[in-house]
């Protein structure tokens, strides 16, 4: 029963969500995904940790197509970073290595801190 009930708000809350929030949400996803990974190469679990780096990489692919680059120079840096990102990410998903997890995982939660500030100052207006 509680897990039915979850279901419902969590499809509620991503049907209803404005394109802030659900921006949001994928960054938030990028960050969990990134980390499930991270623990999954070093438990050895390949497939868990291929999956998630995948997760990861569709988000930041997502985010890559949607972004509006006629809205300057820093639409094109965040293009940038994005690509920069999934290089990575591809690089720990072929090696599974850790140490290139470790590298990427900060910024993917720089570009989260990103998103919030940029939410955060869109409503103080």
């Amino acid at each position: 029963m509680y897990t039915q009930g979850y279901n419902v708000y969590k499809n509620n809350s991503v049907n209803y969500a404005s394109k802030n929030q659900l921006l949001l949400m994928l960054v938030d996803g990028a960050v969990k995904f990134a980390k499930i990974a991270r623990q999954a190469i070093l438990d050895k679990d390949i497939k868990k940790a291929h999956d998630n780096i995948i997760k990861t990489e569709d988000i930041f692919t997502e985010l890559r197509v949607t972004l509006d680059q006629t809205a300057g120079d820093w639409a094109v840096k965040m293009f940038n970073v994005y690509g920069f990102i999934n290089e990575k990410l591809f690089e720990a998903n072929i090696k599974k290595d850790v140490k290139v997890m470790d590298e990427v995982i900060p910024l993917i939660e720089e570009v989260r801190d990103i998103w919030y500030e940029a939410e955060k100052r869109s409503r103080l207006g």
